[in-house]
């Protein structure tokens, strides 16, 4: 994690929808986090950089590139250059995502590719896209791209398949793709000579519930899924040899019952004992902890603004990007998974992640 040399405040980008992707926000934002009080604060050096709905951010391995969707219906991703003094410049021009909407984004492990989830939208399905990146870190065309099928029972939603993440096991193993629209997790195995993309399983989860985000304990025999349509929180038992999921408990994402509910981000401690995610709707942040297989919810608090959306754990803080009050609001992490009360929140329009460096 990279920290500055005169202060140690850790490193943090914010994306924003921008108003030409539907929202106010400037695109990526620098911010400096003091770990010890988990206060947030706008690098001064750094200007926003103006990218296109930029929903969601990943880093490269090793070199100072960050990857960027640009959520609209064309779909492109960019990539993002990070200098010695914090400021941001394009690197190279946005590539087609191979799909509309795309919504997540990871670099494989090697550094040599980059995997995309498109959302998709009513007409068209989700998909996961393959880029080569160079050494630089410079995209290039796509060297691949697999559509999901399926659809689920829920009306409005669940029409068509929408890839909605991708990420890889923590084996490197595997790419787990979730799809909101046919509740499914579809596992691949990336060919890292072509770019190529061979499905190994298909995960059929229950239906109706909408799988949004995965999130692996560090042991990576278990992985916990944000249910956005049932308003749930799965715990998996995960096989690392075939990429399969086994469900072995649920719990509701948040104790409101007067409130329809999407859950949203979702993070695992490196214990492995806590789950927290974001419950947008109820604009809270709840707390499981894992007792065996079972999650036990112990505690829920505010959220520091509406809908909270992307959650970042760094430093023993979650960070909460509140899309539609455009704040960003830090937790306090306690030993017990329980969390405090939100600091007074940052202004960030339209901000929906971050992502620590």
């Amino acid at each position: 994690m990279r920290t500055s040399p005169s202060t140690g405040a850790i490193s943090v980008l914010t994306g924003s929808y921008t108003p030409d992707s539907g929202g106010q926000g400037p695109g990526i934002a620098a911010l400096l986090l003091d770990p010890t009080t988990g206060h947030p604060t706008y690098h001064e050096q750094a200007k926003p950089l103006p990218v296109t709905g930029a929903s969601f951010l990943a880093a490269h391995p090793w070199l100072d590139v960050v990857y960027s969707t640009n959520e609209t219906e064309a779909g492109t991703v960019s990539a993002v250059a990070r200098h010695d003094d914090g400021t941001l410049s394009p690197l190279g021009d946005p590539v087609s995502s191979g799909g509309t909407n795309p919504c997540h984004l990871t670099v494989h492990p090697g550094g040599e590719w980059l995997l995309t989830a498109n959302y998709g939208s009513d007409t068209a399905p989700g998909t996961v896209a393959v880029h080569r990146l160079d050494g630089d870190g410079r995209l290039r065309e796509p060297t691949d791209l697999v559509v999901h099928p399926g659809s689920g029972p829920v009306t409005g939603r669940q029409e068509g398949s929408h890839a909605h993440q991708v990420l890889v096991d923590p084996a490197g193993r595997f790419v787990l793709a979730t799809d909101l629209g046919s509740d499914a997790v579809f596992t691949y195995r990336l060919d890292t000579r072509t770019g190529s993309l061979e499905r190994v399983a298909v995960n059929r989860l229950r239906a109706g519930s909408g799988p949004r985000h995965l999130a692996f304990a560090p042991g990576g025999d278990l992985v916990f899924s944000a249910d956005e349509l049932s308003s749930t929180v799965t715990c998996h038992g995960y096989d690392a040899a075939t990429g399969t999921l086994t469900a072995l408990s649920r719990v509701p994402a948040t104790a409101a019952r007067d409130v329809v509910n999407q859950p949203g981000g979702i993070v695992a401690s490196p214990c492995g004992r806590f789950v927290w995610v974001t419950n947008r709707g109820a604009d809270t942040v709840a707390a499981f902890r894992l007792d065996g297989t079972t999650l036990e919810p112990v505690g829920e608090v505010p959220a520091g603004g509406s809908w909270p959306r992307g959650l970042t754990l760094v430093a023993g803080h979650l960070l909460v990007a509140n899309q539609h009050s455009g704040t960003l609001a830090v937790l306090r992490v306690r030993d017990d998974g329980t969390l405090g009360q939100p600091h007074p929140p940052l202004s960030a329009p339209s901000v929906v992640c971050a992502l620590a460096l």
